[in-house]
């Protein structure tokens, strides 16, 4: 699929430009080619653009926001598409909601600390932190069981993190700006991800259509058309719009009227308000 494999390449050539660019113009730009380039990663687990997923994972296997392992992000993104789970605290490793029970066992400090990443501000702010905080403790939590997979995951993802922070290390960018670069990259996803879901007693209920064709949506690859993707996940993020427009009121009323007009209207909701509460509303072990 060239307009990907394209993509790809666009996308690692503007990175390695940006290595030499002065530092006002390399750390934005790095930022949203990270961004780009974690959309990217989510192309090639839904295999693209090559037949062989081995393929796409060494295309897409290089950890530039430095943070979550290919290999993780395959598996736990793999079994996030169990649309019957979505939402589920237990069972949806993507999901922001706790259970109940759960919630209200944390300090109140922390209680606090989540209440507030569950603003679009604060998901953008703290939101990278604490979800890899989360990540990171529930990965512990499964090498402590023994799970051999999850630390093949983590030996695989340390030596790429190490030979793209040596590339840095030798270019004219010095190290701290990938750092914030790759932090801001991971914010800008932050947003992507703050209303994909919600939730709702039927699943297709739980997936939003944000209807935007500007620069966010392409960053995010068209997953802002979010039902679409769930409903068929194998299609291509440039086929995403016209799959949407010849079905659209089939998807608005599949998924219940979960829909923005742009991210513009999702800013001005939810920049400093809270979107949803963290306990599941619908949900208590």
């Amino acid at each position: 699929e060239w307009p990907t494999f394209a993509l790809f390449a666009a996308c690692y050539g503007g990175v390695a430009a940006s290595l030499f660019a002065p530092l006002a113009v390399a750390i934005p730009v790095l930022a949203v080619l990270i961004a780009l380039h974690g959309s990217l990663q989510h192309e090639a687990i839904h295999g693209h653009p090559f037949r062989a997923g081995s393929a796409n994972a060494l295309l897409a296997w290089p950890p530039l926001t430095l943070a979550i392992p290919y290999l993780r992000f395959y598996d736990t993104h793999l079994a996030h598409h169990r649309d019957a789970r979505l939402t589920d605290p237990f069972d949806d490793p993507e999901t922001q909601y706790l259970d109940a029970g759960v919630f209200e066992t944390l300090p109140r400090w922390f209680q606090a600390v989540l209440t507030v990443n569950n603003t679009l501000l604060g998901r953008m702010l703290l939101g990278p932190v604490i979800g890899q905080a989360l990540f990171m403790a529930a990965d512990l939590r499964a090498l402590r069981g023994g799970d051999g997979r999850v630390a093949l995951g983590w030996l695989l993802h340390l030596p790429a993190v190490a030979v793209v922070l040596g590339l840095v290390a030798l270019s004219p960018l010095p190290v701290w700006a990938y750092l914030l670069a790759a932090y801001g990259g991971l914010s800008i996803l932050k947003i992507r991800t703050f209303c994909e879901h919600q939730a709702h007693e039927q699943s297709g209920g739980r997936s939003v259509i944000i209807v935007d064709r500007g620069p966010l949506a392409f960053i995010f690859l068209n997953n802002n058309l979010h039902v679409v993707h769930h409903l068929h996940p194998n299609v291509p993020w440039y086929a995403l719009p016209a799959q949407f427009q010849a079905r659209r009121e089939r998807y608005l009323k599949l998924n219940d009227g979960y829909r923005f007009a742009s991210y513009a209207e999702v800013f001005a909701r939810y920049l400093t308000r809270a979107k949803d509460p963290v306990p599941h509303p619908l949900w208590r072990r």
